[in-house]
């Protein structure tokens, strides 16, 4: 046997294995020999039957089984003699291979690259401020009461905050807007929606200020900007001239702070209240605090050294980035046909990310090596209800999900075991106080 190696880049190389025709020959001595012992053919004893008979009555089983046999012995020996740490075969195609004659063996493998991992503790790492002034509890105590508050109909014009019921149609220049976008004529004409005037958000993005100051039954232009990136291209970046009409004015009315409310939110008096937000509001904190130290820690860890990503890591990780986008934008409530048009956007921006995940999660599998760090099965546990409360599912589901295929168990696994070596950095960095 001999072997050629091929650098298709620093981290994919391709074997060329050639096999002389006695070895060729043995495999495929060796390959019937199987077949001869195992197989039942009536009118002979078990492993009886003539080499003959054998080879006529399994021909195609034989050629495949042989295939298999030969590519499987040239990746085995050729990865040991040349030394390789093969991370995935991209491709290995199976030879035609006859009696008698050499037969030649392609495999095309991705390695893991050689590089020393730097010195991963001592990280800098700046410390949030995760203090939590009256002014935040005020506020987040006001946003519940919003949210709970209901609408009384007034006869007033509308003010900022008010939810108002109103019609709008718009053209661009001189062009009705649904026609412009027939599959989208709502941002083109609407009899009737709700927005809260003054809010920048809604339908169409802006159009809140644009009712600000009018009552029922009155009309009023104003134009509005779609941003550069708007979910319908046809209108990204573009001014639409628009006619809102307004039917109904509600006034918000907050509840009050009574016994009632204060029952509701699970405090018996507005000072437990407080306490109860304050603690939620330093719990958020505490934790997006904890998620940028984790990133600062990473980034720094990144920093340090350069080696090249084996691509089939980056594509493994761009398919997953992709399908986390992808169901974001769905939650968003951006259509699947939209997101079927930039799909080649959707997996440039993948793809972009997956390259810079990729090298640290290579990292951090380094650094737990190093650290003989293992995920026990009260990790997995906790893992599975973490990712069914953020997914809504039952931990019964998310198991199933996760057996159905060993890749997907296998990357939840790792993924857990990266979460402890993260949260080792962050222990052991350099931590500048807020």
């Amino acid at each position: 046997m001999k072997v050629e190696l091929k650098d298709l880049s620093e981290t994919r190389k391709q074997l060329v294995v050639a096999f002389e025709a006695a070895e060729v020959d043995q495999e495929i001595n060796k390959v019937t020999g199987e077949f001869v012992s195992q197989a039942r053919i009536p009118g002979f004893r078990p492993g009886k039957a003539p080499v003959s008979v054998i080879r006529k009555r399994f021909e195609k089983e034989i050629a495949q089984e042989l295939r298999q046999s030969m590519v499987a012995r040239a990746y085995r020996d050729s990865t040991k003699e040349k030394g390789l740490e093969v991370l995935s075969v991209v491709d290995a195609a199976e030879p035609t291979i006859l009696a008698g004659a050499p037969v030649e063996v392609t495999i095309t493998v991705d390695i893991q690259p050689k590089f020393d991992l730097p010195d991963y503790k001592g990280l800098p790492v700046k410390a949030g401020d995760t203090t939590v002034t009256d002014a935040e509890v005020e506020q987040l105590i006001e946003n519940i009461r919003r949210e709970r508050a209901e609408f009384k109909t007034v006869e007033r014009e509308a003010q900022v905050g008010d939810y108002v019921k109103f019609g709008f149609e718009g053209t661009i220049d001189g062009q009705k807007i649904a026609e412009l976008v027939p599959d989208r004529p709502i941002f083109g004409t609407m009899p009737q929606t709700w927005e809260e005037a003054g809010s920048e958000e809604g339908l169409l993005p802006g159009a809140g200020k644009h009712v600000v100051g009018l009552k029922a039954g009155d009309s009023k232009p104003g134009d509005i900007t779609f941003p550069a990136d708007f979910n319908v291209p046809a209108l990204a970046g573009k001014t639409g001239n628009y006619t809102f009409t307004v039917q109904e004015v509600r006034e918000r009315v907050l509840p009050a702070l009574d016994e009632a409310f204060l029952k509701a939110q699970g405090a018996a008096t507005v000072e437990e209240l407080r306490e109860r937000v304050r603690g939620s509001i330093k719990q958020q904190k505490e934790g997006n605090d904890r998620a940028e130290r984790r990133r600062q820690a990473a980034d720094a860890l990144a920093a340090k050294v350069e080696f090249p990503i084996p691509e089939v890591l980056i594509d493994n990780e761009t398919d997953v980035l992709l399908h986390q986008l992808v169901e974001q934008n769905l939650r968003r409530g951006i259509p699947q046909d939209e997101l079927e048009k930039n799909k080649e956007q959707l997996y440039a921006t993948a793809r972009q990310a997956a390259v810079g995940r990729t090298k640290v999660r290579m990292l951090l599998l380094r650094v737990a090596e190093a650290e003989k760090l293992q995920v026990s099965r009260d990790d997995i546990n906790h893992a599975i209800y973490r990712e069914a409360m953020r997914s809504g599912s039952k931990p019964e589901k998310v198991v199933k999900e996760l057996e159905k295929s060993r890749d997907r168990l296998t990357y939840f696994q790792q993924n857990i075991l990266l979460d402890k070596a993260l949260d080792f950095l962050v222990g052991a960095a350099s931590v500048t106080p807020a």
